[in-house]
């Protein structure tokens, strides 16, 4: 049988950025002493999610893939343990900027950079004034059980990345998120619809997804937490609440996604020709 053991943390965060790395590495040790080989922390964990306001000198904190604190101390742990760690993190790129995750191997080698591809711009989610569009694609990448693709919150309320990343060979699609209350409409919950988003992406690609979301109360603004792991039918295999820390694992059989996805036959049955209007601008 081909299994996949995946995590999905989630937790707090402050401004402290040692204590934030410090935080998310003692949850990936105690992923990885679950058996977890591919350990997924929350979106730019470095600190608390700074795209709330528009400030040209919080730009400073960016850093290059091999200078970032975050990306830096990861690749220690994982070369350490032996584990798969896509990374979030600030990317500065000489005078451009990206949403980035740096997807670091087992010998603590950054095997590339997926930029983020979705970038939203609305109340409390400023991304546009910090971040360029990612210009790599979409990004998929080996690991001893099978591919994986990754992409970054924004991207995860998008079919077409999920189904780009499958294209592309994916059996397991997984999700760093930081997302939470809608300062325009104290009312609104979207946690329901986050999770249905990604289960659908599960269940139209018959995979596993792993989404990790931040929790706590950052300056007005509360992330909702509930991430969770699904299996490919897009049933939840663990999950958390709105409040509670900690990190999810679970062994996903891949062998019985791929027997699933093959009968139901909704790569065989595709018709590129007729969907030349996805491409197209509005």
């Amino acid at each position: 049988m081909r299994t996949l053991t995946v995590a999905a943390m989630q937790l707090a965060f402050s401004d402290d950025i040692t204590a934030n790395i410090a935080a998310v590495s003692a949850r990936v040790r105690e992923a990885a002493a679950k058996g977890a080989t591919v350990i997924l922390p929350p979106e730019l964990f470095e600190g608390p999610y700074f795209c709330k306001v528009e400030d040209e000198a919080l730009f400073a904190n960016a850093r290059p893939v091999g200078e970032h604190a975050a990306v830096l101390a990861m690749q220690a742990l994982a070369d350490e343990l032996g584990v798969f760690i896509p990374t979030s993190f600030f990317e500065r790129d000489g005078h451009h900027y990206y949403n980035s995750l740096a997807m670091i191997g087992p010998d603590g080698t950054v095997r590339g950079v997926y930029r983020k591809s979705h970038i939203p711009d609305g109340p409390g989610y400023e991304e546009k004034f910090y971040f360029r569009p990612g210009n790599g694609g979409f990004r998929v990448w080996n690991t001893p059980a099978a591919p994986v693709g990754v992409g970054i919150c924004w991207d995860q309320w998008y079919p077409e990345s999920a189904r780009v990343m499958a294209l592309m060979g994916a059996e397991a699609l997984f999700y760093p998120t930081a997302i939470g209350t809608e300062p325009y409409d104290d009312t609104l919950d979207t946690s329901r619809m986050w999770r249905r988003a990604m289960q659908g992406h599960a269940v139209s690609n018959c995979m596993p997804v792993i989404a990790s979301n931040r929790i706590g109360n950052e300056d007005g603004q509360r992330f909702y937490g509930h991430s969770f792991i699904c299996d490919e039918w897009g049933d939840v295999v663990a999950e958390f609440d709105g409040e509670e820390s900690g990190v999810l694992v679970a062994t996903l059989d891949l062998e019985r996604a791929a027997k699933h996805r093959a009968g139901m036959g909704f790569f065989r049955d595709r018709r590129p020709e007729l969907y030349t209007r996805i491409a197209e601008d509005i």
